[in-house]
This record gives C-alpha cells, sequence and structure tokens, in this order.
C-alpha cells in the first residue's frame, strides 16, 4: 500500500535514463520502500539522514559507487523529492 508520494526532480530524471540496468533496478527498488515506508530507510546500505528533512543512501558500493538523495518537502501530505542519483563523486552533500 502507497502511503508516501514520490516526485522525482527534473534532474533525476535526466540522470536515471544515464544509469546502469542493474542501478536502475535498484532505484526502483528504493522508491517502493520510500512509498510504503517513508524517508527514513535503514535497511538500505549507508543509509544517512543529512539534515531534518534530508536523506540519502548507496544503491551500489565499490566502484563506481551510485547513491540516492532525497527531501521530505511536506510531511502533511507525506511528499518526498528524490532530488539526485548517480556517482558519489557528484552528490550533492
Amino acid at each position: 500500500m502507497k502511503i508516501w508520494n514520490i516526485e522525482l526532480s527534473n534532474k533525476v530524471q535526466k540522470q536515471y535514463k544515464k544509469l546502469p540496468k542493474k542501478i536502475k533496478e535498484l532505484f526502483g527498488l528504493l522508491i517502493l520502500d520510500l512509498e510504503k515506508t517513508g524517508p527514513v530507510q535503514g535497511s538500505w546500505k549507508n543509509y544517512g539522514k543529512l539534515s531534518d528533512s534530508k536523506h540519502h543512501c548507496h544503491l551500489k558500493k565499490g566502484r563506481p559507487t551510485y547513491v540516492c538523495c532525497w527531501e521530505v518537502t511536506s510531511k502533511t501530505i507525506k511528499l518526498i523529492e528524490v532530488y539526485y542519483v548517480g556517482s558519489h563523486e557528484k552528490a550533492p552533500y
């Protein structure tokens, strides 16, 4: 059952197209987890809270490492915006 609404920023929609197939699959699983359980994803590798509203986790460790970053934009309507998905080197944190 979907509890949280997920929005992908325009940047993420463009970044997604360039990701390897396996990373796209993992990203899809993360989105499903975010919809079901919300922004705190302690079961994902290297999950971390960046601030009160921002979070991130690793989709794949090693070289290259892929990460995803998201932000709670509204607690009242339960809205999460994914604002980055891609290599760890370019992550905005």
